[in-house]
């Protein structure tokens, strides 16, 4: 699994909402009131830099996942 510069995620802050981070990255690139927002705007990253995307759950468990980057094992149609 992606955890570096090659991975956006969207966590939960500390202090409330929600935030998009680059992977290994200490600062956030958004801040949103909403898992929604964060959601939206980190895909939108994620697509424009063909990276993962990781969705994580209040708990920090990734919910979901999607592959904007080259992957090397894409899905059988």
């Amino acid at each position: 699994m992606a955890k570096g510069p090659k991975s956006h995620h969207v966590v939960p802050n500390a202090s409330g909402g929600w935030d998009v981070k680059r992977g290994g990255g200490e600062r956030a690139s958004g801040h949103f009131n909403t898992k929604a927002e964060a959601v939206t705007r980190g895909r939108e990253i994620s697509r424009n830099q063909g990276t993962e995307f990781r969705i994580h759950n209040r708990d920090g468990k990734i919910a979901s996942s999607d592959s904007h980057g080259h992957d090397p094992h894409p899905p059988r149609g």
